[in-house]
Formats: structure tokens, sequence, C-alpha cells
């Protein structure tokens, strides 16, 4: 199993709003930096995506695969892991909203990547960081302008 990196970042939004923007799978073409195309295969009773094919082209980094989605009862959480990928052995991820009062959030990102060709671990992590400060930006810039 890989390492995991984490990183957090406050959002000026509620978690309900936060947790709908992460749900909205579909729309991520539109505001997620090297997504092109998102399928969702498989969704549960109340509607949330359970299941997602991707479509990466992030300049150098192409790469089609699957995600499994968890989502807590609380609403304030969300894990996935990856069932199938290209250049990706194993994917192992999580967004945890953490209500901060007057309407902020703290969102923190958690994630594994072990790739299918082999990575030095220091440039694997500073990639990990890239993404997820890229993800994490992305992330608070669409939930703040859709308030």
């Amino acid at each position: 199993m890989a390492d995991q990196s984490t990183q957090s970042i406050e959002v000026d939004a509620a978690p309900e709003r936060i947790m709908a923007v992460i749900g909205d799978l579909p729309a991520y073409p539109e505001w997620a930096k090297g997504v092109r195309e998102t399928e969702v295969l498989a969704s549960d009773d109340e509607g949330r995506a359970t299941e997602v094919t991707f479509t990466l082209d992030a300049g150098p980094v192409k790469d089609v695969y699957t995600l499994e989605y968890t989502w807590a009862a609380d609403g304030l959480s969300v894990d996935w892991r990856l069932v199938k990928g290209q250049m990706q052995k194993s994917q192992n991820g999580r967004y945890l909203l953490e209500p901060q009062g007057s309407g902020r959030t703290k969102v923190t990102y958690t994630l594994a990547v072990e790739l299918a060709l082999p990575m030095i671990g220091l440039l694997r992590r500073k990639a990990e960081k890239m993404i997820m400060d890229t993800a994490l930006k992305d992330l608070k810039r669409r939930a703040e302008e859709q308030r």
C-alpha cells in the first residue's frame, strides 16, 4: 500500500454545499483541472454515484480509471478506491468536511496513489501534493462561487 498524503483548506461554504459539489461527479470536467470526462456507472438509493470512470488529461499525465465511492451517512465524508486503472495500481482517497462555524468548512483531502510504473517516493509525493493542492483550490472556487 502506498504512503498517503494529506492536505486541508478552509472554504467559505457550508458542508452541504461542498458535498453537493463533490457529489456532482458529472460536472467535474467543468471545474476540475485535467478531468476531461466522467461516466457514472452505478449509483446508490439516494442517487449518489458509487462507481465512476474518469478520463484524465493533465498534460504529460493521461489515464482512464474507475473509482468506487462510499458516502458517509452524516454527509461529512466520502471515501474512494481504485477499481480499475491503466497507469495506477491503487488509489485510495477521502474528503473529510469539518464545520468551522459562520458558514465555513475545513476540507481535508487524503490521497494514496500507487502507479503501475515505479516512481521515486519523493517525486510521487510531490505529484500527490500538486494534485491535492489543485483539487482543493478548484473545489474551494466552485463551492464558493455556487453559494
